[in-house]
């Protein structure tokens, strides 16, 4: 394969980087694609690199499907041995993998907005968090940032709940953990496992 007639300067170089991590910063139609399908390629034709031994992600789903089809023309057979999906798609296969680790079980739920906006209604009910003191959004944009530090209800109970707002907060996050836990679902943050 002659990388220097398929590719700019800029582009060879980046299909052939070797040392540590490369970030690639580009516009639509800049040739983003066709570098990763490229330095696919490369590393298992001159690196020697298995095909299982590669991951390819991206943000969505088309742009999964158009990875996926490029780096079939280009490496043939072996493409189908290599893991390409979109980031969630990713994330949902090894929770499923690891599920029973985490106390659910493999064919557990994954809350959409909806779902997960009337959970927290819910949990706001029965914790008696009135919607004219907090709005459901609020909490929940509350509590997505909270998991986003992997912080537990329980540590969050613990150690941040300090004021009223945090302590409605807390109630809501405790139960809501709880009742995807019970009902063997996640949302789509970070889930903890009930205690």
């Amino acid at each position: 394969m002659n990388l220097e007639e398929l590719l700019n300067k800029e582009q060879c170089e980046a299909v052939k980087h070797k040392d540590g991590p490369l970030l690639i910063l580009a516009g639509a139609g800049s040739g983003k694609t066709r570098v990763i399908t490229y330095r696919i390629a490369y590393l298992i034709s001159e690196c020697k690199i298995k095909p299982e031994n590669i991951l390819a992600v991206t943000f969505t789903n088309k742009a999964a499907e158009e990875m996926k089809s490029r780096i079939k023309q280009v490496v043939g057979k072996d493409a189908g041995r290599i893991t390409m999906s979109t980031f969630h798609s990713l994330g949902c296969r090894m929770l499923r993998a690891h599920a029973e680790k985490l106390g659910y079980t493999k064919n557990f739920s994954i809350y959409a907005e909806d779902d997960r906006e009337r959970l927290i209604k819910e949990c706001m009910h029965e914790a008696k968090v009135s919607e004219k003191e907090v709005r459901p959004y609020e909490i929940i944009r509350r509590i997505s940032s909270i998991k986003n530090e992997l912080i537990s209800p329980k540590e969050f109970e613990d150690k941040y709940a300090d004021d009223y707002e945090s302590e409605m907060i807390s109630r809501v996050y405790s139960l809501s953990e709880n009742k995807l836990f019970k009902c063997n679902a996640v949302d789509l943050t970070t889930s903890y496992q009930s205690p």
